[in-house]
């Protein structure tokens, strides 16, 4: 008997593996619309992070969505993002990225990859960088972002957060991501 359901819990978590590596099959960030064409799957984003962040990033003083607001993102840069209740953890002022990057561990480019902060740039400064700039990503937020060779895409100043989130489709809470913008959410 224990042998017959220690099989059926190991199917059961093969198969929920299967269906989660085939849930978005062009990429965890969609481009403008849709913003990869990365065979990346969203697996290997970093659903839950870490609430440290870079060194020399500024709290927001007065932020639009202030630490423990309710929102709603309004986003898609992951499967469920897009109208999933969220809290906001933190709030910072810096100059958000959109990059292009190949992976340090090999596979196709990522394309227009939302958001990569200033101080996740490797000797970046405090000059806004222009689009078609070469740089190298500090950024983990993805498995083979950190130390990859990127290009910049577009830039803005802008407030950024760090939210909790439940996806809009179910599934685990996401604790700690990194990062909305303002404009990507809305009050609950």
């Amino acid at each position: 008997m224990k042998k017959l359901l220690a099989g059926i819990f190991s199917l059961a978590i093969l198969f929920s593996l299967a269906a989660c590596g085939n849930e978005n099959g062009n990429g965890n960030e969609k481009s403008v619309k849709s913003e990869s064409t990365s065979s990346q799957s969203h697996m290997e984003m970093n659903h839950s992070g870490s609430s440290n962040v870079p060194k020399g990033m500024k709290e927001e003083k007065n932020p639009k969505y202030k630490t423990g607001s309710q929102v709603i993102i309004h986003a898609d840069h992951m499967e469920g993002m897009n109208g999933a209740k969220a809290t906001v953890k933190a709030a910072y002022a810096t100059t958000v990225y959109m990059v292009n990057y190949k992976p340090e561990t090999g596979g196709a480019e990522v394309k227009n990859h939302k958001w990569v902060v200033q101080e996740e740039i490797k000797a970046a400064g405090k000059k806004t960088l222009k689009p078609g700039t070469k740089v190298t990503l500090e950024a983990d937020h993805m498995e083979g972002m950190k130390g990859a060779s990127a290009e910049i895409v577009s830039s803005k100043k802008t407030t950024v957060y760090m939210v909790d989130y439940t996806p809009a489709n179910g599934g685990e809470k996401v604790k700690n991501h990194k990062w909305l913008t303002e404009d990507e959410l809305a009050v609950k």
